[in-house]
């Protein structure tokens, strides 16, 4: 009689070690951190994750699913409204671009460095907001995903609606919850660019601008970051760096920043949102480097003030509709601007950018620097 118990209940007994197999196998995987970066970027994008991640199990949750379909709504919408736009704009403006790309103030923002300068093999984004960790998925406890991707989301709402972060209230965002700091939403962006992550660390910069691996004996005041190697659909490597850096005179002057990024050559600058902070004295180090060791600069009105790009050495080409600063920012009104908006062939922008959000408002600079060889001449 048991015998025959037993094989009547073989099948039942069978289907349950095999679930309890697949339990541990996916346990195992946790517990050794397994999860490749790529499918975190993804879970954390509200995309598929590969099919034998062991963050699969996560796009079952409703949270999850919630995020994946807001997601993919602001996506559509943004790509329609800006990124495609300004994909075009870059395409027709700027033909010439070269393999370095120099991102001051940006916080996370790559997603508008991709935007502008899509085949750039190397860009270089700075902010005071924290790397944070590495997010390791697998270790947050069960149901937890919701929460954490609503964070997310109340970070990127801004430079979604408006295409810039606002400083302070991500700052408040991004170290709440258990995947904190900027690491998550270089994932997102890079994942909803179309990228596919390969390699991820966290590292330092000595004095002298060498690249060292996180955890090495630095400075207090050295600038820590994040080392991002990726491919697009059209493959090719391509390279992010994010550093954690204070970059006034006093901030940049023992942090190895500029020097790493003097290593790196001349490259293609963004400014965008700055708070017009490269119009005061105390951020001229910053200013001075971007002018010598920029090819082109792409720019709004709170970037680098007209008057510092001399009429021998560049060529100003203005876009959209100079209106001035926005009542938060007195006093950065620039006559030389309005002159140059006035007296050039200006070309209307049909996508919104900077702190005049709204299309038609904005404006953009493309100032590119005479005599300067193209990619393919180097």
């Amino acid at each position: 009689m048991a015998a025959a118990m037993d094989r009547m209940h073989s099948p039942i007994r069978t289907a349950a070690l095999a679930a309890i197999a697949l339990l541990l196998a996916a346990h195992a995987a946790s517990a050794a951190g397994s999860a490749s970066p790529d499918d975190t970027a993804r879970i954390l994008a509200g995309m598929q994750p590969s099919a034998e991640s062991p963050l699969a199990l996560l796009t079952r949750e409703g949270g999850w699913q919630s995020h994946a379909k807001s997601f993919d709504s602001a996506w559509k919408r943004l790509d329609e409204r800006q990124l495609s736009r300004i994909r075009a704009w870059s395409g027709k403006e700027h033909a010439d671009p070269r393999s370095v790309v120099f991102y001051m103030f940006s916080g996370p923002d790559y997603l508008y460095a991709d935007a502008f300068f899509p085949k750039a093999s190397t860009y270089v984004l700075s902010g005071l907001e924290p790397v944070g960790q590495v997010p390791d998925l697998t270790a947050l406890p069960r149901g937890s995903i919701g929460r954490e991707l609503r964070e997310i989301e109340a970070s990127l709402s801004s430079v979604l609606s408006y295409s810039f972060f606002i400083t302070e209230k991500m700052k408040r965002q991004l170290g709440s919850g258990r995947v904190t700091g900027t690491l998550p939403i270089l994932y997102v962006f890079l994942a909803r660019s179309g990228k596919t992550i390969s390699e991820v660390s966290l590292v330092s910069l000595d004095p002298d601008g060498a690249v060292q691996p996180a955890g090495t004996t630095v400075s207090k005041s050295a600038s820590r970051g994040v080392k991002i190697i990726f491919s697009g659909p059209e493959g090719g490597t391509q390279t992010l760096y994010y550093f954690s850096t204070d970059l006034s005179d006093s901030g940049v002057k023992s942090s190895g920043f500029l020097k790493f990024c003097e290593g790196l050559g001349s490259g293609d600058s963004l400014l965008k949102s700055a708070s017009y902070l490269l119009h005061s004295d105390n951020f001229s180090k910053v200013r001075d480097f971007l002018l010598h060791h920029s090819a082109a600069i792409v720019q709004d009105d709170s970037g680098i003030p007209a008057r510092y790009f001399a009429p021998k050495e560049w060529e100003l080409h203005p876009f959209g509709n100079y209106l001035g600063p926005i009542s938060i920012f007195p006093g950065r009104y620039q006559p030389k601007l309005r002159e140059v908006f006035r007296n050039g062939r200006t070309v209307r922008l049909d996508f919104g950018i900077g702190y005049r959000w709204r299309p038609y408002e904005s404006n953009l600079l493309l100032a590119v620097k005479s005599g300067a060889k193209s990619a393919q001449d180097q």
